[in-house]
C-alpha cells in the first residue's frame, strides 16, 4: 500500500507541476498562429492576371519555378529600456503596444525567439541606414533585457554572440550590417546604450571597427559628414549623427563635435566600408 501511495503522490505532484508550468502566453500564441496562417494563405494565392494597354490578357497563367523567401540583410540590436525580461515579453504580446522583435535575450542568457525570421517585426520605427528606409522589411530585431543604465552581463552577451553567429551564417549577413537602434535612428534612439560592447562583437565578426590610429593621417579634404554617410548614418541632423557615431565607436568621448582623435577613427572606418 505504501508503494502505491507513493506512486499516487508522485502522480499528483506531476499534475500540480504541469499546471504550474502552463504557458501564460497561450492566448498570444494562438493569435500568432492565426496571423501566420493568414499570411500563409496570402503567399499561396496565385499571382493576379493583368490586362495590358491594348486589352490583351494572357490565355493562361505561368508561374515561375525560380524563387525563394526574401531574407533579412540587417541585424538591429536594442536594449529593452524595461526592468525585466517578463515585462518585455508582455509588452510584445499585447496588440495595443504595436511593437515587437524577433528575439529577446534575458539577463540570464535565455533566448526567446518570438517571430519567424522571414516575417516583419515592428522594432525599427522611423529609421534609415544607408539607402534603406524601410528598416523593418530588411532586418532582424534583437532586444536585450537592459534598462539602459547598466552594463550587459557576460552571459547575455555570450548568448547574443551565439545567436549572431547563427544568423550571419544562415542569411549571409555582411559584417558591417550589425548595428544598433541608435545608429539607424540618431537623435530619436540611443539603444543599445554606451555600455554595449561593440568592440567585442566586432572582434567576432559582427560589425565594423578600427585599428590603432596613432600613425593615421587624415587627408586635408576629408569630410566628416560624407564619411558618416558612407558608413550608413542618416546625416540629416549632423549633430545627432555624430553623437550616434561616438556612442557606438567612442563611448568614452562625451565631448561635443569631432575631435582630431575621433576624426582619425572616422577616417579609418569609412575607408573600410
Amino acid at each position: 500500500m505504501k508503494r502505491y501511495a507513493g506512486i499516487l503522490i508522485a502522480c499528483v505532484m506531476a499534475m500540480v507541476l504541469a499546471n504550474c508550468a502552463r504557458n501564460p502566453y497561450n492566448a498570444a500564441n494562438k493569435t500568432y498562429k492565426r496571423q501566420a496562417k493568414n499570411y500563409g494563405s496570402t503567399i499561396r494565392q496565385q499571382p493576379a492576371t493583368y490586362r495590358g494597354a491594348d486589352g490583351l490578357t494572357p490565355p493562361y497563367w505561368v508561374g515561375t519555378t525560380n524563387f525563394n523567401l526574401r531574407k533579412p540583410n540587417l541585424v538591429i540590436i536594442h536594449h529593452t529600456a524595461q526592468n525585466s525580461c517578463e515585462q518585455t515579453l508582455k509588452t510584445f504580446t499585447m496588440e495595443r503596444t504595436q511593437v515587437s522583435a524577433h528575439y529577446v535575450i534575458c539577463r540570464d542568457g535565455m533566448i526567446h525567439h518570438m517571430l519567424n525570421d522571414y516575417l516583419r517585426a515592428w522594432h525599427g520605427g522611423l529609421a534609415k541606414w544607408g539607402n534603406i528606409t524601410d528598416i523593418n522589411s530588411s532586418s532582424i530585431g534583437i532586444e536585450l533585457d537592459n534598462n539602459g543604465q547598466e552594463p550587459f552581463s557576460d552571459t547575455q552577451i555570450n548568448s547574443l554572440l551565439v545567436l549572431l553567429d547563427t544568423l550571419k551564417n544562415r542569411y549571409n549577413i555582411p559584417v558591417n550590417n550589425f548595428v544598433g537602434h541608435g545608429d539607424i535612428a540618431p537623435g530619436r534612439k540611443v539603444d543599445p546604450s554606451a555600455y554595449f560592447p561593440w568592440q567585442q562583437l566586432a572582434e567576432k565578426g559582427f560589425g565594423g571597427w578600427f585599428s590603432d590610429t596613432t600613425n593615421a593621417v587624415v587627408p586635408d579634404n576629408f569630410s566628416n559628414i560624407q564619411a558618416l554617410r558612407i558608413i550608413g548614418y542618416d546625416v540629416k541632423d549632423t549633430t545627432a549623427a555624430i553623437a550616434a557615431f561616438k556612442r557606438h565607436f567612442i563611448p568614452q568621448d562625451s565631448t561635443p563635435g569631432m575631435t582630431d582623435a575621433s576624426r582619425k577613427i572616422l577616417w579609418m572606418l569609412q575607408s573600410r566600408y
